[in-house]
């Protein structure tokens, strides 16, 4: 199937291009920024697109089976709005999909965007939904709960200071979902047929138990990559500890120069790797090598 997936550079469309290039469709990949990704086992086109400004869209769909897009503000913008983006640049792409026979238009949205009219990001997704249910391509709208990279980049600030704080009385859960998961069950369900799905993970958590303490996450994090995975143990719904992969790859970002001759058994001087944790590695490693690291005790293992 050939497939233009629009905001693929995103944490989601990311994991949806992986998924899409694993199975084997042919994929244009479009955004407003374009990236080099790790874990993609294939090749695909890309090609940098602003959603707002039609005339860039023109052609983009020729000959394409499906589009997929993730396209919405992620962040306040004082340039353009939710409508601009979520709805008016979707709302482009949609008609330059209709305009080239493209049969299938999968979008996604959120859960209950057709219940806050008064919450622009929510609003203007229900808006997309609208036009696209009344566009006459078969479509599929996917209604996520929420991720938990999300949530993750609302706690990780509280939990380095060693304090989280919980507004409110009544306790509040969520059954966030991984974009990994979401971009399976996305691929699974992109020949269904005018549907909108609901998903969320399969577990549900209070914010308590996803704002996991300083004590119970100890340093196990900090040398753990986005969207990489870790054990998480628990007993009875309680997390009692966090698990990352007994040894990671990862690459110097600022360490002093090394010089040819650095060699002296045991020297050491210290290097901040990607995740922006600090490690001690021999004089010779430079930045931009690539180390490998033991999680459990911090140190340098080799140079990669």
């Amino acid at each position: 199937m050939k497939v233009v997936l629009a905001g693929a550079f995103g944490r989601l469309g990311s994991d949806i291009l992986r998924a899409l290039v694993r199975d084997g469709h042919d994929v244009l990949a479009v955004d407003m920024v374009l990236r080099e990704l790790d874990g993609i086992e294939g090749s695909y086109e890309k090609k940098q697109v602003d959603v707002t400004k039609p005339e860039q869209l023109a052609g983009l769909c020729e000959g394409a089976d499906a589009v997929i897009t993730t396209v919405g503000l992620t962040r306040t913008s004082a340039e353009v709005t939710n409508y601009d983006i979520d709805y008016q640049g979707n709302l482009n792409l949609l008609n330059e999909a209709k305009r080239a026979g493209v049969k299938k238009f999968a979008y996604v949205s959120v859960l209950k965007a057709d219940r806050a009219p008064k919450v622009p990001m929510l609003h203007a997704k229900y808006l997309l939904e609208e036009a696209l249910k009344a566009s006459g391509i078969d479509y599929v709208i996917f209604r996520p709960t929420g991720y938990f990279y999300d949530i993750a980049k609302v706690f990780k600030p509280m939990i380095e200071k060693g304090e989280v704080t919980l507004l409110g009385k009544k306790p509040v859960s969520a059954n966030v979902i991984d974009t990994t998961d979401l971009a399976d069950f996305m691929l699974l369900h992109l020949n269904d047929k005018n549907v909108t799905y609901d998903i969320g993970g399969t577990e549900t958590y209070t914010y308590e138990q996803i704002a996991l303490n300083n004590e119970t996450i100890g340093d196990a994090l900090k040398f753990v990559k986005e969207n990489e995975m870790v054990k998480v143990c628990s007993y009875n719904g309680n997390v009692f500890s966090v698990e990352p992969p007994l040894f990671v790859e990862l690459e110097i970002t600022d360490t002093e120069p090394g010089f040819k001759g650095d060699t002296a058994t045991g020297a050491t001087k210290p290097a901040v790797v990607e995740t922006g944790a600090s490690v001690n590695v021999p004089l010779f490693i430079n930045q931009g090598d690539k180390i490998k690291i033991d999680t459990r005790t911090g140190e340098y293992l080799s140079r990669v």
